[in-house]
């Protein structure tokens, strides 16, 4: 453990983040599988609808710093592919 009263207030300060920056992992993970599952249902309406909240959860997250802005655009652009494509199927 760390003896110094600046290394204490770090470890404080990294646990608050961590904490944080997990709960919006997580936010991040269940919007994209709410679209995956609209998206194998074939329901188009539900999956664009799942989309449009997706994208600005991710792009919430990377404005955070949680996701580096590239990862969130890849994210973006391959659920919105899948959505699209569904889209043209149907």
């Amino acid at each position: 453990m760390a003896n110094h009263k600046s290394a204490i207030k770090r470890n404080r300060q990294n646990e608050k983040r961590s904490v944080r920056n997990r709960g919006l992992r997580t936010q991040v993970k269940s919007h994209t599988k709410k679209v995956l599952t609209a998206v194998d249902e074939k329901n188009v309406e539900e999956a664009q609808k799942s989309l449009k909240e997706a994208t600005t959860i991710i792009a919430k997250v990377a404005s955070k710093g949680v996701l580096h802005s590239r990862t969130a655009s890849r994210k973006i652009s391959g659920l919105t592919k899948k959505v699209n494509q569904l889209s043209a199927a149907g």
